[in-house]
């Protein structure tokens, strides 16, 4: 579907729309330059999916560029990953070598876009050499950490800093994400589309079709994570915590997901989620193709209670798109999850099963509190974590780019 920014006006009001235009005069026919290591799969795909084909709605020569890499690299680059979220994971030379040599052989497809671009924003570790690579670019080069990198495992945060530390400035989804860098650093919070197949309204009649098609029961609560087969999510924590609150109370589990085509590691994550749940008629592992967001929604809109149990995290938008849905979420109280999930206001934050489990079970035997919860809930994601906020900040930040003397540190 072809997205266009007076679609929003509905949501978020007139006024923010033509502020939005406003903003975007001063751009007119720049270009931006996106470039990141997948078109589907996390969040950080789903966010250029919208965001690209507004820009460009706006007047802005906007443009997504994914580079490509093989087995070894993605395998280097989960590792820094992990690294840089504080995991040890060492990286050998020729790791690091393997890492260079992609970006390298990307570089030579990007060059004449890259650097020609007025603003590149380069997204996550994987392709953040291609500045040092660019000796003739034209623009401002911006690196975007999607991820916690705060206290990160010193020997990845050694190795990766010589490609991040010269860019223009850096953006972090909060400022406890940041790391101490040469140049100013940006705070821009993601956000979700509303009008998207995973957070747009369903007719009832969807809803029971996903229901039969997993076979979920009705009469019993359910209760939903969705998110990649990734150590950090936590799935196995959310199965013992699901157990413990069986033991009172019926309860029906979802755990649905896909891969993403840079995570190496999620196929064996799945495996041992689905051998923990063999046998289990409760518990659902979904393996969902890409892009199949109205499942995703369905099963969202379907729960009555979204968990996120992640022990380590970005920003989380699948708690942004299950308090969107008027849902409670029970969340790890870890990365972004903290600035979504209030106690008692939008959610629960938890660190054990054991805490997860009290807290579902309190849910579900005050259902006041749970619906006004849930209201709360799709309220505060209006406020502050739609598409339009977000795209507000980046606006100001591209006009802070071009037009600023680049000496000062500005936190959006």
């Amino acid at each position: 579907m072809t997205i266009h920014l007076d679609m929003y006006e509905g949501i978020v009001g007139a006024p923010v729309i033509g502020q939005l235009r406003q903003l975007a005069k001063g751009l007119q026919g720049k270009r931006v330059v996106h470039v990141n290591s997948t078109r589907e799969g996390g969040g950080v795909a789903e966010i250029l999916d919208w965001m690209v084909p507004l820009m460009c709605d706006m007047g802005i020569d906007a443009r997504w560029e994914v580079i490509q890499g093989t087995n070894e690299f993605f395998n280097v680059t989960k590792s820094i990953h992990n690294g840089l979220q504080g995991y040890p994971a060492p990286i050998t030379t020729r790791g690091w070598q393997t890492y260079l040599d992609v970006n390298v052989a990307n570089f030579e497809t990007l060059r004449p876009i890259l650097e020609e671009a007025e603003v590149v924003l380069i997204h996550d570790p994987q392709p953040a050499p291609l500045l040092k690579l660019c000796q003739n670019r034209k623009g401002k080069w911006i690196w975007r950490g999607h991820i916690d990198i705060s206290h990160p495992y010193r020997p990845v945060w050694k190795g990766l800093k010589p490609y991040v530390a010269g860019y223009d400035a850096s953006i972090f989804s909060m400022n406890t994400f940041a790391h101490p860098l040469p140049h100013p650093q940006f705070i821009v919070p993601p956000s979700i589309d509303p009008l998207s197949d995973k957070n747009c309204d369903l007719e009832y009649s969807e809803l029971e079709q996903v229901r039969a098609r997993f076979g979920l029961d009705p009469d019993r609560p359910l209760v939903v994570q969705v998110s990649r087969f990734d150590r950090f999510k936590d799935p196995l924590g959310v199965i013992a915590a699901c157990r413990l609150v069986r033991t009172v109370t019926p309860l029906q589990l979802v755990l649905a997901g896909g891969g993403a085509t840079d995570d190496p590691e999620g196929k064996a994550m799945l495996d041992e989620v689905m051998e923990e749940a063999a046998g289990d008629p409760d518990i659902h592992v979904l393996l969902l193709p890409p892009n199949d967001d109205r499942t995703i929604n369905a099963l969202q809109r379907l729960a009555d209670i979204i968990i996120q149990k992640s022990t380590k995290e970005g920003f989380g938008l699948t708690v942004t798109e299950g308090l969107w849905k008027g849902k409670p979420v029970i969340g790890g109280d870890v990365g972004g999850i903290r600035r979504q999930v209030v106690n008692y206001h939008t959610g629960f934050l938890v660190n054990t099963p054991e805490g997860a489990a009290h807290r579902i079970r309190f849910l579900l035997h005050h259902h006041d509190l749970k619906k006004e919860i849930g209201i709360k809930a799709k309220e505060f994601i209006r406020e502050n974590f739609l598409l339009t906020r977000q795209l507000r900040e980046y606006l100001t930040l591209f006009h802070e780019a071009l037009q600023g003397s680049g000496e000062r540190r500005f936190y959006v």
